[in-house]
């Protein structure tokens, strides 16, 4: 009876002693790319990105991540030139809950997959070549109205549709400390008649 009661004692710390290793929330932040793909690549160039997330890990194989994005990728000149813009972005705002799986958590490299969906905010926002007037300063006349050349926002048209992620990454550091990591997602937007399909690689640091 006592050697059940110490093997009891002995894995109640071991567990106790597991679950403080784990840390219960998680955030992350970081920087990156968007590369567009399939129809998507026909319409918009490379873009850039940054993404913020923060979560709760289960147990040391699984989490749960609510993430929130902002990709902006200009548009291919020879759209602009047959919609007769001079320039163009479309931007996406994106709000995804997406559970994590690692694989390899007590290595010294941790892979992961990663995937869920969410809420999308799709903007496009087109300009032409325009003319803005606004306060300058000269040291002898001070402040004065002046005219510049500029970018003027001629079209700017957002919606909300639901979309899905999914892809892996990598992450470096302390086992359940502060990691660097880069991650890879295919992302679709459900827009329409179409969807909008890249793929946001992220570098950032998650602790």
């Amino acid at each position: 009876m006592r050697k059940i009661a110490v093997l009891g004692m002995f894995l109640g710390v071991a567990g106790l002693m597991n679950a403080q290793e784990t840390k219960r929330f998680t955030f992350s932040a970081g920087a990156g790319f968007a590369n567009p793909v399939i129809e998507t690549d026909n319409a918009v160039n490379y873009g850039w990105r940054v993404a913020l997330g923060g979560g709760v890990n289960f147990n040391h194989w699984v989490g749960l991540m609510l993430n929130a994005g902002f990709d902006s990728m200009g548009v291919k000149h020879y759209q602009l030139q047959n919609l007769g813009y001079g320039g163009g972005n479309v931007n996406v705002l994106s709000f995804t809950l997406d559970p994590i799986v690692h694989v390899t958590p007590h290595g010294p490299v941790d892979v992961y997959f990663t995937g869920g969906g969410g809420l999308f905010r799709q903007s496009q926002v087109f300009t032409q070549p325009g003319v803005a007037s606004g306060l300058a300063f000269d040291p002898f006349f001070g402040f004065y109205r002046s005219t510049y050349a500029t970018n003027v926002v001629v079209s700017d048209y957002s919606l909300n549709k639901p979309g899905i992620d999914g892809g892996m990454g990598i992450a470096f550091g302390k086992k359940w400390g502060g990691k660097f990591y880069g991650e890879a997602k295919f992302t679709r937007i459900f827009s329409g008649n179409y969807h909008t399909d890249y793929i946001p690689v992220t570098f950032g640091f998650r602790w």
